[in-house]
């Protein structure tokens, strides 16, 4: 070792469309779920630098619906401090329309009979933090998968 300093220059940090907090902020203030997509056709709807597909550093913000159906659920019947008054409810794991999954919370979901894996939900505004869902309701007349 001689003791002195690197002068090897490091490479620049990477960016993003957006810091977390204005992620965050999009489905809490503006209504809006944000959602990010490579090059290669992978969509996310969580905050990164890169594709977690191919690796690239060429996400772009993407805008999502909030429509999807859900991948899987639980009902939680001890909260965090947030969602005392809410329990139970359940938090699932959404594949959205556009692609990628998002997780989020049902309030309306008290057992495990009030939702089945497959059945398509939307994204609603809430003053509570997180992403919210609500069930889509059937139009009168449509066929039940």
């Amino acid at each position: 070792m001689n003791g002195g300093s690197s002068t090897h220059a490091q490479p620049p940090e990477p960016s993003a469309a957006h810091t977390i907090h204005e992620f965050e902020h999009g489905y809490e203030e503006e209504q809006r779920l944000r959602g990010f997509r490579s090059a290669c056709g992978f969509v996310t709807a969580t905050w990164g630098l890169h594709c977690p597909r191919c690796g690239k550093l060429d996400l772009v913000e993407f805008p999502l619906s909030g429509k999807g159906v859900v991948a899987a659920f639980t009902v939680q019947n001890v909260p965090a401090d947030e969602f005392v008054n809410d329990a139970p409810y359940a938090y699932v794991l959404v594949d959205l329309d556009e692609g990628g999954r998002i997780s989020g919370w049902m309030p309306s979901i008290r057992s495990v009979t009030d939702l089945a894996i497959g059945e398509r939900v939307h994204w609603v505004q809430s003053y509570k933090p997180g992403v919210q869902f609500e069930k889509d309701v059937p139009l009168p007349g449509a066929a039940r998968r």
